[in-house]
């Protein structure tokens, strides 16, 4: 049984000395970029760069660490892709549905862990089962939306992680309205290693990272990106995906092989609907 977490290198190594915006040579799995629009790339943001720092210390401690954002930054892309890269079969994503009771954590960890069949009905039977699997190896558990929680499911992983001679690395994404429902759980301030937040890129920012994000922006000039995501996506890379992935369609109808302003500006008007800033 393992009783200590492993100690770990910098996640992005040689890369994370680099400056924000170098592209990561491992791309992320298929699926994991919004949309799996072809030629995506992996961009160390400094969101991506804070989240990756934070959770390695997180996982080598084996305690919590709260990532905090606006919908469309890459909360969930920089938790993923930093995990994927702290080794295989650690990462332990719970899906499950609104407001999850503490039956709603051991079904969803029974799954991820994959046990044979379903949880025992039993909460003793399951919590031996669930403690049991935690023990053998550091994982990474990883709640969405971890606002939502109610107060008996954050107690849930806190006797997870004390009982655990390891503790647990337990990663809980919200939005940033969420935060204070977070900050608000007591159990949280002492077992925490980090709460990163991951803002939307400047708009100076973004002509170094768009052209980087996919090869299609790389001839567009610098003020017209800025007007783009003025209009459109105020710095998160989500909206860009979207629009990324309207324009490849657009030069694949037209045989274009770049953009153009017009086109540029069509794709946009479908996009949002027409709308002017």
């Amino acid at each position: 049984m393992l009783t200590t977490a492993p100690v770990l290198p910098a996640v992005w190594g040689t890369t994370s000395a680099a400056e924000p915006f170098a592209v990561m040579e491992d791309a992320a799995p298929s699926g994991l970029h919004f949309l799996d629009t072809p030629g995506m790339r992996t961009v160390l943001t400094p969101g991506m760069l804070a989240v990756g720092d934070a959770l390695a210390d997180a996982y080598s401690q084996g305690r919590f660490v709260c990532v905090l954002g606006e919908a469309g930054v890459g909360k969930t892309f920089a938790v993923h892709t930093a995990a994927r890269r702290l080794g295989e079969l650690v990462l332990l994503p719970l899906r499950f549905r609104a407001q999850p009771a503490p039956a709603d954590l051991r079904a969803a960890l029974h799954r991820a862990l994959g046990l044979r069949g379903e949880a025992p009905a039993d909460p003793g039977a399951a919590d031996a089962w669930i403690r049991r699997a935690l023990a053998l190896k550091p994982r990474i558990v990883v709640v969405e939306d971890a606002h939502r929680l109610s107060t008996s499911s954050f107690e849930y992983l806190r006797f997870l992680h004390d009982d655990l001679p390891q503790g647990l690395c337990v990663v809980l994404i919200a939005q940033a309205r969420g935060e204070r429902s977070l900050r608000a759980q007591r159990m949280l301030a002492t077992r925490t290693a980090g709460w990163p937040y991951i803002w939307p890129l400047t708009r100076d920012q973004i002509p170094k990272a768009v052209p980087v994000l996919h090869p299609v922006w790389q001839s567009v000039p610098p003020d017209d990106l800025k007007a783009l995501d003025a209009r459109l996506a105020d710095g998160c890379l989500r909206r860009w995906a979207v629009f990324t992935h309207h324009i490849q369609q657009a030069l694949a109808a037209t045989g274009a092989s770049t953009p153009d302003w017009d086109m540029l500006q069509s794709v946009a008007d479908r996009v949002d609907g027409g709308r002017r800033p």
